[in-house]
């Protein structure tokens, strides 16, 4: 998910097209097995995050919170997408506007199944290696956006060092003068768009596919160590 003004100077998070643009959705794939804990570089995590947003000005007291956590698990060596994970997380500070819902087809009484943040990052460092395994989002959002809740929340960072933004590897790898969405992306490389955009789980399913295709086309730098 990424955070975009429009022409009208609106913030809307996530916004890069209509949530209407949407193709049958993939089928799915088995879940990972346990693994231990020794780092492969050939596995990474692909990460992509919902937050709670609004088409105008957010409430008083309130912030953005991740409401979906989508996870592909990428092996380079093999160039597949392994598996397919999401995380619904409940918002305490927030509530799911009409205008999220109609963006990530996410509702409110969803999410509030969901579970607490501090438990969504306990699941990404105990079940998904987050804190050993290379992971990689589009754009910097992803990332900043745990970071900044962390903060706020005293939880646990769940991710290690060892991050990629694929979009800035792709806009370097096509001579792009700007920066693309992920739906824009997935065009130039000539990928169709597989669920529905800005759901966590597709989009980080997409996602690994234009890493897998970068990856192809050899100009995938592997992960960047960023300091802690």
């Amino acid at each position: 998910m990424e955070s975009n003004a429009g022409e009208d100077g609106i913030e809307r998070a996530g916004v890069e097209g209509s949530p209407e643009n949407q193709v049958p959705q993939p089928p799915p794939l088995p879940t990972l097995p346990a693994m231990d804990s020794t780092w492969t570089e050939h596995l990474v995590n692909v990460v992509d995050v919902e937050a709670t947003c609004w088409a105008g000005s957010q409430p008083p007291g309130a912030v953005s919170e991740i409401i979906e956590i989508g996870l592909t698990v990428i092996d380079l060596d093999a160039g597949e997408r392994l598996a397919r994970h999401r995380i619904l997380v409940r918002p305490v500070r927030s509530t799911v506007s009409e205008f999220c819902t109609e963006l990530t087809g996410l509702t409110q009484h969803e999410v509030d199944q969901g579970v607490s943040f501090a438990e969504a990052c306990q699941l990404l460092a105990a079940e998904h290696r987050a804190g050993t395994r290379p992971w990689v989002s589009w754009g910097d959002y992803d990332q900043h956006q745990f970071t900044r809740q962390c903060q706020a929340t005293r939880t646990p960072y769940p991710f290690g060092r060892h991050h990629t933004n694929a979009k800035a590897v792709f806009t370097e790898a096509y001579g792009l003068r700007k920066r693309p969405g992920m739906a824009q992306a997935l065009e130039i490389a000539g990928r169709r768009l597989e669920g529905r955009h800005h759901r966590g789980e597709d989009d980080a399913w997409n996602i690994a596919a234009l890493v897998l295709h970068l990856s192809e086309r050899g100009v995938w730098p592997g992960t960047v160590e960023h300091p802690a």
